[in-house]
Parts: structure tokens; sequence; C-alpha cells
């Protein structure tokens, strides 16, 4: 049996179709159902459904064979264990620095100001504003992060952006691009070994089919 792991919302709505170019049908309930562990199309393979900052460490101890996790989640996990063979191109964003409209972001780094961040991406922020030479103050939130500079609980955040309406809605920039993300297929080390023959040709068609979605995207 090999184990799939994924998270609820726009990578799991987003993987599905490289899963179908794969030919990998998962049940028709499989979107709107509540249940954790779903089967496909294949006997031989099954999804299961866990939190995204959970997928590498599902992955990492083998409970999963193999997982889909943004670059943000595995950059926060460390990726021990972990091999990284497809860069699927789903769920773009980018990994930037937002601050209140009017806050001069530019110039307080170059005082040299000591800033407030929030955001749940500690160990990515710290080795950014590291490489910066910019000292910060941490304070670690796991949601509703655009809330933190408006009630002045730190100067700025880290965090993810899409289109950047959320951003906008409450009076946010962004005032630095720190990466480009996008999601990962990940696979347990020791299953790339011991189940070889079921693996490598799926990894393949994933890959196909990633390569097929990339190219038709505009």
């Amino acid at each position: 049996m090999i184990t799939l792991a994924l998270s609820k919302g726009r990578i799991f709505d987003e993987t599905l179709p490289l899963l179908a170019g794969a030919g990998i049908a998962p049940g028709p309930a499989a979107p709107s159902s509540r249940k954790l562990i779903l089967p496909t199309g294949d006997p031989q393979l099954r999804l299961i459904i866990v939190r995204a900052s959970d997928v590498p460490t599902y992955v990492q101890y083998g409970a999963a064979d193999l997982g889909v996790a943004g670059k943000d989640v595995l950059l926060e996990h460390g990726g021990e264990g972990l091999y990284q063979p497809i860069d699927l191109g789903i769920a773009r964003c980018r990994l930037c620095v937002a601050a209140p409209v009017g806050f001069d972001y530019a110039n307080a780094v170059r005082r040299g100001a000591r800033l407030r961040i929030a955001t749940k991406y500690l160990k990515t922020a710290r080795e950014h504003f590291a490489a910066k030479g910019v000292h910060v103050d941490l304070i670690k939130l796991y949601g509703s992060m655009e809330l933190a500079p408006l009630v002045g609980l730190a100067d700025a955040i880290v965090d993810l952006v899409s289109s950047g309406s959320t951003l906008r809605a409450n009076h946010l920039a962004e005032v630095e691009e720190i990466m480009p993300i996008s999601a990962r297929l990940i696979v347990n080390q020791a299953s790339l070994k011991t189940k070889a023959d079921r693996l490598e040709p799926l990894l393949e068609a994933l890959g196909r089919a990633a390569a097929a979605s990339t190219e038709a995207t505009p």
C-alpha cells in the first residue's frame, strides 16, 4: 500500500488534477468527505488528510510514503529524511514582508531600527533578516497575521501573499519579497528504496502531469 499525504484546501484542490493526469482517480466524494483516509481508483494507493504543517512529519517518519507540501512548510520543517524530487508548480504564491501603508520600512532598515515582526514562519524569517543584518524581535502567531500591525503588536509581518487583496483590505502593503513559493512532492527516503517498484512509476507519472500542467498555464 502506498500512502499519499495531502492537506485540505488549495493544495488538495490543485493536486487532484495532477493525480488525474497521472491516472489516479480519488473517489467522487473525496473533495467534500470528512474522512481522513480516502481510497483512490488504485486499490494500492490511498490518501490521508492532515494539517498542512504536518505533511512533512508524516512523510519523514514513514506514516506516509509521499506527500505534497508548500516550500514554506518545508523550509520551516527543515526537510530531514525527505526527498524532494518534483516542484509541482501548484499553489503558487510568495513569502513577503508586509507593513502598514505609510510605514517607511526601507528607511527603518537603513537606520538599523529593531523591528517587531509577527509571523508563523520563525525559522525562515530569522534567516532572512539575519542575512540582511536587520535586528528583529519575532512574534509567533498562527493566524490573522494582518491584525498584528493594526493593533500595535508588530511593526510588520512575514506571511504568504497571493493576490494581495487581504493586505489591501487591512491597509497593509508588500515592502519586500523573500521568495516565491510553490508546492513540492516529497518522498520518504526509506520508502523510495523499499517500494521503488511502485513509487518510481508514480513519481514519473506525476512529474509528467506537473510538466504538462505548467506548459498549459499561460
